[in-house]
C-alpha cells in the first residue's frame, strides 16, 4: 500500500466504502409508471370500491324465479336434492351451490334438462345475495355446517333443535403451507393406507422452510497491510470476544464489544521481525505470536506486556495450537514443538514426520489428539501420549492448510487441500477409515464446524474466493457468500458461534452472520448421570 492511498485510512476502522448505502433513484414525474398518492387518512392500504347496493338489488331482483306447485312463494335456498345414498356425503365444493333447487325434499326433480335453466337462475340469485351481505364478514361466518348439507343465513337446519349445533362431514383435503395443490391430491391414497397416526401427521406436516443467511457482511473493517500467504495464521477471536490481527511487523486487538483498537506489539522495534500466526488460549488471556524468524512469544493481554519468548524453531512460525497450559508451534522447519509453559525447560516433545512446511494445527475436543496438515499433502493424528503419528492420512494431492474436529460426532475430523486437491475430506479417526470426499471446485483455505448444529463454512481461494456454509452429512451448501475480491485466507469463529470474520489479502476484514442458535441439538440427560441433578 502505497502511503498516498492510506493517509487517510485507520487500521482496523470502519470500512467507509463497503457500507455506503446505494442512492435511492428518483422517479421523474413524466413516468408512466408514477406511484399513487398516499391517503393520509388510512396511510398505505388499498380499499376497494363496491359496487352500490341498489344496482345490486335491482340485478337480484330482475331474475325470474319459477314457483313450485305445491308452495305459494318461491324459497331459493332449500337444501340440495337427496343423495343417492343417505351415507354418501355431499363434497362442499363451489359447484355444490348448483344443487339447490326451489322444490322440497320430497319432491322429485324436473325430468330431462328442464332444471338447468333454473339451476342457472338460482345460483345466480346466490351469488347476488351474497354480495348484498354487506362488507361484514361475519355474514359469511354465519354459514353453519350441518352434517352432508350446507346452511346458507336465514335457512333452518333439517333436523330438530335437539342435534348438535356444530357437525362434522366429509374432511376438505387443502394444500399445505409450503407446497401447491397437488401435494395433497398425491398423500390422498397415501394417507388412506395402513399408516400409523405418526407417519400420517409426518406427511400431511408441512415443508420446514430454509434456514436464511444474510448475503451482506454486517461489518467491514480496512486492515492495511494484511499478508496475502496462503501459509499464515493471522486472524483468530478470543474467548472474551477479542479479536487479534496480525499486519506486518504489528499485532493489533479489536474488541467487538465497543469496538476499540489497541496495538500489543510491535516486532521492528526490536528483532526487525515480522508477524506469521496469532492465536488466543481457550481463556482468552493469553495470545501466542508466531513471528517470520521462528520464535513464539506468549503475552498477556491485560498488562500488555510479553511473558514468555520460546525459541527452537529455524524458520517462521505458520500455526499454532494450544492445549490448556501446552503451547504446539508448527514451522516451515518441517517440525511440530510442543512446550509447557509450567515448566522452565526446553521444549517437551519435538514432532518431525512432515516432509516439508507445517501450516495447519488442531486439538480435537476431549483435547487427547492433535491434527496436523502439511505442504507435504499429508494429514496426520497425534497421539498426546506418543512422539510418533498415531494416524497418516495421505489422501490429499496438495498443501492440508484447513483442519476442524467436530464438535457434534465424536473422532470425526476434517480437512481441505489447496489449489491441485480442492476438496473437503472427511476421516473417522476413532476407525481410520475415510469417510466422505467432496470437490469445492477452489483452493480450500479455511473449514470449522458450527457450535450449535451439523453444519460447517469453508473459505476458498483459487478461484472463486467465496465462503460457503454446508450442511453435513449431506454436504449440501445453504449458501454461497461472496464480496473478497482475493483468496480469503483467514477465518475465526466468534465465541458465541454465531458470527464469523474473513480475511484475505484485499486488506479487508469482514464479519458474517452464518449460524444461529435455534438449530442446536438437544442433549439427552440421563438419570443415571448424577452430574446433572447435583447443584
Amino acid at each position: 500500500m502505497s502511503s498516498a492511498a492510506e493517509f487517510d485510512r485507520r487500521i482496523l476502522g470502519q470500512n467507509v466504502i463497503a457500507t455506503l448505502s446505494p442512492v435511492k433513484l428518483i422517479t421523474p414525474t413524466n413516468s408512466p409508471h408514477v406511484s399513487p398518492t398516499k391517503r393520509h387518512d388510512y396511510g398505505d392500504r388499498y380499499i376497494p370500491l363496491r359496487q352500490p347496493t341498489a344496482d345490486l338489488q335491482a340485478r337480484f331482483s330482475a331474475i325470474p324465479v319459477p314457483v313450485p306447485a305445491d308452495q305459494e312463494t318461491p324459497n331459493t335456498f332449500k337444501r340440495p336434492y337427496a343423495q343417492s345414498s343417505p351415507h354418501t356425503p355431499t363434497p362442499r365444493t363451489s359447484h355444490h351451490y348448483s344443487q339447490y333447487q326451489g322444490y322440497s325434499s320430497n319432491s322429485a326433480p324436473p325430468p330431462g334438462n328442464a332444471e338447468e335453466p333454473r339451476q342457472e337462475q338460482l345460483v345466480h340469485r346466490a351469488l347476488l345475495r351474497n354480495e348484498l351481505l354487506g362488507d361484514n364478514i361475519d355474514d359469511v361466518r354465519q354459514c353453519l355446517s350441518y352434517g352432508d348439507d350446507i346452511v346458507m343465513p336465514g335457512d333452518r337446519p333439517r333436523d330438530s333443535p335437539s342435534r348438535n349445533l356444530f357437525a362434522f362431514g366429509l374432511k376438505q383435503q387443502t394444500p399445505t403451507k409450503y407446497g401447491d395443490a397437488s401435494t395433497s391430491q398425491l398423500y390422498g391414497g397415501i394417507l388412506s393406507g395402513p399408516l400409523s397416526e405418526d407417519s400420517k401427521r409426518l406427511l400431511r406436516s408441512p415443508k420446514k422452510p430454509q434456514r436464511k443467511v444474510p448475503k451482506n457482511p454486517y461489518k467491514v473493517l480496512d486492515a492495511p497491510e494484511l499478508q496475502d500467504d496462503f501459509y499464515l495464521n493471522l486472524v483468530d477471536w478470543s474467548s472474551q470476544n477479542m479479536l487479534s490481527v496480525g499486519l506486518n511487523t504489528c499485532v493489533y486487538l479489536w474488541s467487538a464489544n465497543n469496538s476499540q483498537v489497541i496495538k500489543l506489539c510491535d516486532l521492528s522495534t526490536q528483532d526487525n521481525d515480522s508477524v506469521t500466526s496469532v492465536q488466543w488460549a481457550d481463556k482468552g488471556d493469553l495470545l501466542a505470536v508466531g513471528t517470520n524468524k521462528g520464535a513464539t512469544q506468549i503475552w498477556d493481554v491485560h498488562t500488555q506486556k510479553k511473558i514468555h519468548e520460546l525459541d527452537g524453531h529455524s524458520s517462521r512460525v505458520g500455526c499454532l495450537a494450544w492445549n490448556d497450559q501446552l503451547i504446539c508451534s508448527g514451522s516451515r522447519d518441517r517440525s511440530i514443538l510442543q512446550r509447557d509453559l509450567r515448566a522452565s525447560t526446553a521444549p517437551t516433545r519435538k514432532l518431525t514426520s512432515h516432509r516439508q512446511e507445517v501450516c495447519g494445527l488442531k486439538w480435537s475436543p476431549d483435547r487427547q489428539f492433535l491434527a496436523s496438515g502439511g505442504n507435504d499433502n499429508q494429514l496426520l493424528v497425534w497421539n498426546l501420549r506418543r512422539p510418533e503419528p498415531y494416524q497418516t492420512y495421505t489422501e490429499h494431492s496438495a498443501a492440508v492448510k484447513a483442519l476442524a474436529w467436530s464438535p457434534h460426532h465424536h473422532g470425526l475430523l476434517v480437512s481441505g487441500g489447496g489449489t491441485a486437491d480442492r476438496c473437503l475430506r472427511f476421516w473417522n479417526t476413532l476407525t481410520g477409515q475415510a469417510m466422505q470426499c467432496i470437490d469445492t471446485g477452489s483452493q480450500v483455505c479455511n473449514v470449522a464446524w458450527s457450535k450449535h448444529s451439523s453444519e460447517l463454512v469453508s473459505t476458498h481461494g483459487y478461484s472463486y474466493n467465496q465462503v460457503i456454509i454446508w450442511k453435513y452429512p449431506s454436504m449440501t451448501p445453504v449458501t454461497k457468500l461472496t464480496g473478497h475480491n482475493f483468496r480469503v485466507l483467514y477465518l475465526a469463529m466468534s465465541p458465541d458461534g454465531e458470527a464469523i470474520v474473513t480475511g484475505a489479502g484485499d486488506e479487508t476484514l469482514r464479519f458474517w452472520h452464518v449460524f444461529s442458535k435455534n438449530g442446536a441439538p438437544r442433549t439427552a440427560r440421563s438419570k443415571l448421570n448424577l452430574l446433572h441433578s447435583m447443584r
